[in-house]
């Protein structure tokens, strides 16, 4: 718990609103105001569980493993809540079955929350209890949650509304297109892309020691 709330609050002041905190300091720890970033409060959890399994003598990728249809639960559940709440929709859009958010300027938007609730919550967790049930190399579930948010993410931020931060006031978006989510996003397909590599690297490898 403690890893998401310092990873999702960090994450949210150094890649959304860094010179607003920097002048407000002391706001940083007004987490009761709103502002938490999934990729910061991901990369919380992470740490905290591999100083845990670390000091425990656990297996972190076992336990990694099991957890992330648990995880992926959380986070459809967690982006229903974001769809009741009426926060963090969608760009305008002319589709049937675009919405109007209590709070917004009145356009008809995307509801990106329903999109990400269907991809992270329900596909991700199908997904990782079949990889869960036929994959036999532990880390592998694990990577695939990582990749596949990733790339999930990655293609719902072209038609989520990005965050009025100061980011994107001061420089636009990275490359012209990428939004900081994007570009989050990015990392963890390729920390995936390697993790893939790593664990088949390992795998090969003790199958050579056993030859």
């Amino acid at each position: 718990m403690l890893g998401v709330i310092l990873g999702g609050r960090l994450g949210y002041v150094l890649f959304y609103n860094l010179s607003y905190y920097i002048s407000h300091p002391l706001l940083i720890f007004a987490v009761w105001e709103g502002g938490m970033s999934f990729h910061g409060g991901a990369l919380g959890v992470i740490i905290a569980s591999i100083i845990y399994c670390h000091k425990h003598k656990l297996n972190f990728y076992a336990l990694a493993d099991a957890a992330i249809p648990i995880v992926a639960i959380g986070l459809g559940l967690g982006r229903l809540g974001n769809f009741i709440n009426g926060e963090l929709w969608g760009k305008p859009t002319n589709l049937p079955w675009g919405m109007i958010f209590p709070g917004s300027d009145g356009q008809v938007r995307h509801p990106t929350q329903l999109y990400e609730m269907f991809l992270e919550g329900i596909v991700m967790f199908v997904v990782s209890y079949i990889l869960l049930k036929k994959l036999k190399k532990e880390g592998l579930v694990f990577w695939s949650f990582i990749g596949l948010y990733g790339v999930f993410r990655f293609l719902i931020e072209f038609v989520r509304e990005p965050d009025d931060i100061d980011f994107y006031t001061r420089f636009g978006y990275i490359l012209g297109f990428m939004s900081i989510g994007q570009f989050l996003s990015l990392i963890m397909i390729i920390a995936a892309i390697w993790g893939f590599y790593k664990i088949n690297a390992r795998h090969q490898k003790t199958q050579n020691h056993h030859l």
